[in-house]
């Protein structure tokens, strides 16, 4: 198994650079500042204030070329299925370029195949409104509510629309699939794809991504996630060893860091122009994109060199986790952290591996505490 690391830049990675003529940087826009900010003017994705507002804007792509990579977008789209048979890794690689604004909600519904829920089963949504819904999930998602990104404008206003299709999107959910029903991780990434789309179409979006992307994170119990965080522990252990090290002396799991990194798809965690362009890759390449972003996470949130470093910067739990939660927020900046995503690969194998591994592991963990119980009674 390749164990080389993965954040050096390769001069070999040329797989990635079609024909087209615009390249990565194209698409890059702006540091996210500290969030101290609040404004009677939006910034140009809607924010008022807090930690995702900018300031200002680097427009870095010329409107002829912003004109030519949407076009590109719109016949791509007008022949979505053959162009996902025959042109792969074209689709792939513009989606690692960055989808243009004005493109990203028409490719995002297709990329989640919510374009054919929509279509199959038309005004199913608006029927799941005007049900009741559980009373239990009601009064949990009314309690978010507020929560979502307060300072954008489209839910700063309690009674405005934002907050009220928030509701329906939630409450339509837990109708859809009373299994699974409401979990508090699922407002953020709800709130995020009406920031976007009409909300039958981000409801669409939004039950493709809990119920394929992230099929079990939202679980009762959430093994899935569980097992997940094992899974990058372990690819951690074969990256970064020094790390691993730490955190195993220290007793940190991996439930203790990434739970809402994982579960909120990193609503929470990455400037806005980053998180786009993240959920651009995520869209295309599915969950694996959150192990590779979660190793970038930990690097980049616990940089020193060595072991030694690494246990004099950060001696105790307390420091260790502290850092986990707060990455430096430039070192998460569009431009920077998209490169690494590309350029960190993680072979399909590795990853089936691990998952067996920790299958496995689960198994026997369930086997050995049935006998207990049996040995009980």
């Amino acid at each position: 198994m390749k164990a080389a690391s993965p954040f050096v830049v390769n001069k070999m990675e040329t797989r990635y650079v079609d024909n087209d003529e615009d390249n990565y940087s194209d698409a890059s826009s702006s540091l996210a500042p500290n969030g101290s900010v609040v404004s009677t003017v939006p910034d140009r994705h809607g924010f008022l204030g807090g930690a995702q507002y900018l300031n200002e804007s680097k427009h870095m792509i010329s409107a002829n070329k912003t004109i030519e990579r949407e076009r590109k977008w719109l016949n791509m789209t007008a022949n979505w299925d053959k162009q996902m048979i025959r042109s792969f890794k074209k689709v792939q690689n513009r989606c690692r370029k960055g989808i243009p604004q004005s493109i990203r909600p028409r490719a995002w519904l297709y990329l989640t195949k919510a374009n054919k829920l929509l279509d199959q089963k038309k005004n199913l949504y608006f029927k799941l409104c005007d049900q009741p819904g559980d009373r239990k999930w009601i009064e949990d998602i009314r309690k978010d509510l507020h929560r979502q990104f307060p300072y954008h404008e489209m839910f700063v206003d309690q009674d405005g629309t934002g907050q009220k299709e928030l509701f329906n999107v939630l409450k339509a959910y837990t109708i859809l699939n009373p299994v699974i029903g409401y979990c508090q991780a699922q407002a953020p990434i709800a709130a995020f794809l009406l920031m976007h789309m009409p909300a039958e179409q981000a409801f669409w979006c939004f039950v493709s991504i809990c119920d394929d992307y992230l099929c079990d994170y939202y679980s009762p119990g959430m093994e899935t996630l569980i097992r997940d965080g094992n899974i990058l522990f372990a690819l951690l252990k074969e990256r970064e060893p020094k790390i691993y090290k730490l955190l195993k002396k220290q007793s940190i799991d991996p439930i203790m860091y990434m739970t809402e990194w994982f579960l909120c798809a990193f609503t929470r965690t990455l400037p806005w122009p980053t998180l786009l362009r993240f959920w651009d890759i995520f869209l295309f390449d599915g969950v694996k994109t959150f192990f590779k972003m979660g190793l970038i996470m930990i690097k980049i949130s616990l940089p020193e060199k060595s072991y030694s470093d690494l246990k004099k910067r950060f001696p105790t739990m307390c420091e260790t986790l502290e850092a986990l939660r707060n990455p430096p927020l430039h070192m998460l900046e569009e431009e920077r952290i998209i490169k690494k995503l590309i350029l960190l690969e993680i072979p399909e194998d590795t990853f089936k591996y691990y998952h067996m591994q920790q299958s496995s592991l689960r198994r026997k963990t369930k086997e050995t505490k049935k006998i207990r119980e049996t040995d009980v009674f």
